[in-house]
């Protein structure tokens, strides 16, 4: 057998023969990393420093000029009493005395107060007790008295009253609970169903576990990973869900590859060391191709303008690099020294299932219909993913209302009783001012100017009470504070953002020499992220598409072979972006995610999607491509290549899509909405690349392409290339 030198090959070699060394080493790469991201802790992007544009500045300027704080309130409300009957006047008296005697309360507002300061309803059916915990809600201390505030608040009752907690503390608390606990239902329902497919894509619990036993340490691996490069580049709490979700999936894949192809040549006659040593110069040099393909597209967040980004490409490009290591030095040392026990655990009956099921043939039948007509297939694959496209083009983007969450959760159920009470106050924005000294008479008189024109505005600015100028300890930040029309995520919030942006502030806070003013709030958030992706696109598109016909052009020595790659999976991109807009802008199936209604894409899901999907499609190509490569340069025709590879490939690609699908579409049925749209795109996507994509489109175009798919020009014979392995060739 040809001897390979390559990466990959030398590498499989090298562990088959060093078990104990491969096996022990990665132990204690997993270990070494666990203890250390332990030790070392994760820095999580604080959210008043994540924020971009105008919105973002605000944000910044305000979180670096005031001492930290937790705004939270208190809403009694009754539809018995209104809020001048002495019952009503007793719970407000005893609560606030409570309150007032918390370790950390501070600034406890008065509802009954002359003003009020805006914290008794129109109806009069309910009040809102205002006050703050100084602090930042990681310290211990504070999350103390915070914890104390919502225990005396759940511990009071009071006949014919409605006592309940919500604010920046109280609510995050609530709304991280859920968020652990969608964490748990995902790990706790992906893994058993990954072993399931597994179990029946080999037939046997040992080589079953041996990938998702590999996938599991690569993920637990990257968390460590991530601590300390965390404390480069800070990320959000939603990357161990991102790091878990493409982890599970790439790791799985990985690993099947590498072990279908073992069982291929062990099956051909090899024994258990030549098999390994094919294996890892054919799919071996696969896995390193494609994960080195993968890791670049997932670049590509870097360049979109945004803090999130940085934090996930992080995670995504660790967490492959972790699962091609493992797959290329961990796996054939488990392979070698498990030998034929790696085929224990056999399941009755699922052998001969497994036989009726090849007897049929369904993916070899597909290929053989379309290798007949290959124009047909093209148009009729094509023209169906062109019309899945379509809806994408008029997607609607932005942060998605407190309606697309579950009801039934106490917090969303806190927040419709204040909105409902206070509607202004759930939408609050709010306008920062930077100046040398914000308490000059020319800024006072611009906060007067300021708040007559919301007063004429009172549709969109129906607070009635002035919004007054908090300074910061330096004199150096001002904020205006006031409540918008709508929910945060409406048009008539973001018909008060134009007002404000377009007219208010440039009028009056705007228009002060020496003094910067930044208009800060749920809308406006959304809309300079929206934008900042805008700008960035173009540079994230072009990056990866370039990058990506760049590895593509090395490693197959052609310049068809990419330029098709791109067009068949800008196709399934495209063709997921329809499938989302149909079911979350219109609707269509909602009812099975668990919300009504419809709701917009958040923001940054399009970008992300493009980056991942485009990283996960290659897998499967690479892979196909590198089976017809090898088996073109064997002797075959290019017609009889590609069907060979397939056929050959059906099952390994059938059970890594399935693992694939299954584990994104468990994101799909959690309880925010972006891990529903990021599971129900990134499913359907997989789908569309393992079915339409891979047996029909793929075999179609390059059989009505020929000999020409392998085009180079001459001129271009000086690119540096990746030699091709050769077919291992017969067993001897």
């Amino acid at each position: 057998m040809h001897r390979s030198r390559s990466i990959a090959a030398r590498a499989g070699r090298w562990s088959a023969q060093h078990r104990r060394t491969a096996i022990l080493g990665w132990v204690a790469f997993v270990v070494l990393a666990v203890v250390i991201g332990g030790s070392v802790g994760t820095r999580t992007l604080p959210t008043a420093q994540s924020g971009v544009g105008e919105s973002g500045q605000a944000s910044k300027l305000v979180d670096d000029a005031y001492p930290k704080k937790l705004h939270e309130a208190v809403l009694i409300r009754s539809t018995r009493y209104t809020t001048d009957a002495p019952q009503f006047h007793a719970a407000v008296e005893d609560l606030s005395r409570r309150l007032d005697g918390a370790s950390g309360v501070t600034e406890l507002g008065n509802p009954y107060a002359r003003h009020g300061d805006g914290q008794i309803s129109k109806d009069r059916h309910a009040a809102a007790l205002t006050f703050e915990i100084p602090g930042a809600t990681t310290d211990a201390a504070v999350k103390k008295q915070l914890d104390a505030t919502i225990a005396l608040v759940a511990d009071r009752a009071y006949a014919g009253l409605t006592v309940e907690q919500l604010g920046d503390g109280s609510s995050a608390k609530q709304f991280m609970e859920v968020f652990n606990a969608d964490l748990k239902k995902a790990e706790g329902t992906s893994i058993p169903l990954t072993l399931i497919l597994l179990v029946i894509a080999f037939g046997t619990l040992v080589a079953a576990g041996i990938p998702l036993v590999l996938a599991l340490t690569g993920v637990a691996a990257t968390f460590g990973l991530v601590g300390p490069l965390s404390q480069i580049a800070p990320i959000e709490e939603s990357i161990k869900n991102v790091v878990l979700l493409i982890g599970l999936a790439v790791g799985v894949d990985y690993s099947l590859f590498y072990l279908r192809r073992v069982r291929e040549e062990r099956a051909a006659g090899r024994d258990a060391r030549a098999a390994i040593e094919a294996a890892a110069a054919t799919s071996g040099r696969a896995v390193l191709i494609s994960g080195i393909t993968v890791m670049t597209a997932m670049s590509g967040m870097f360049l979109a303008g945004a803090a999130t980004f940085t934090g996930w490409a992080t995670g995504t490009i660790t967490v492959v690099a972790v699962s091609v290591l493992g797959s290329l030095t961990v796996l054939p040392a488990v392979l070698s020294k498990l030998g034929e026990r790696a085929d224990k655990g056999r399941v009755p009956g699922l052998a001969r299932l497994k036989r009726r099921m090849a007897a049929i043939g369904m993916w070899s039948r597909v290929v053989d219909r379309v290798m007949r007509r290959p124009l047909l297939s093209v148009l009729v694959a094509g023209g169906l993913l062109v019309a899945l496209a379509i809806p994408g083009l008029s997607m609607t983007t932005g942060e998605p209302g407190t309606d697309t969450l579950p009801q039934d959760l106490p917090v969303v159920q806190t927040f419709n009783h204040m909105h409902r009470a206070f509607p202004s106050e759930t939408n609050a924005m709010s306008v920062v001012l930077n100046a040398t000294d914000v308490r000059l008479p020319e800024v006072k008189a611009a906060v007067d100017r300021f708040n007559a024109e919301l007063a004429r505005r009172s549709a969109l600015f129906p607070n009635p009470n002035p919004a007054e100028l908090r300074v910061s300890p330096d004199h150096t930040v001002g904020v205006l504070e006031f409540g918008t029309a709508g929910d945060g995520t409406d048009t008539a919030s973001r018909r008060a953002l134009d007002a404000l942006r377009d007219d208010i502030v440039p009028a009056t806070l705007g228009s002060l020499p020496g003094v910067d003013a930044y208009v800060d709030g749920a809308a406006a958030q959304t809309r300079d992220f929206a934008d900042t992706l805008d700008s960035h696109l173009g540079w994230v598109v072009l990056f990866v598409l370039g990058a990506a016909f760049v590895l593509l052009t090395v490693t197959f020595r052609s310049l068809v072979i990419p330029i098709k790659a791109i067009v068949l999976n800008l196709l399934s991109v495209g063709a997921a972006y329809g499938v989302l807009s149909l079911v979350f802008n219109r609707g269509w199936g909602n009812h099975l995610l668990g919300f009504s209604g419809t709701a917009p894409i958040v923001p940054w899901l399009p970008v992300f999607m493009f980056v991942v999907l485009f990283g996960l499609s290659m897998d499967y190509h690479v892979f196909i491509l590198s089976r017809v490569r090898e088996a073109y340069d064997g002797g075959m025709k290019t017609e009889d290549a590609v069907s060979h590879a397939i056929k050959s490939t059906a099952g390994v690609v059938t059970s890594a899509a399935a693992v694939m699908v299954c584990v994104f579409a468990i994101f799909g049925t959690l309880s925010f909405m972006l891990f529903k749209q990021m599971g129900v795109g990134l499913a359907f996507a997989v789908l569309i690349d393992a079915t339409l994509v891979r047996a029909v489109l793929l075999p179609a175009t390059m059989k009505l392409l020929g000999d020409r798919t392998w085009w180079l020009p001459s001129r271009l014979s000086w690119l540096p290339g990746v030699d091709p392995e050769p077919s291992p060739g017969p067993a001897r």
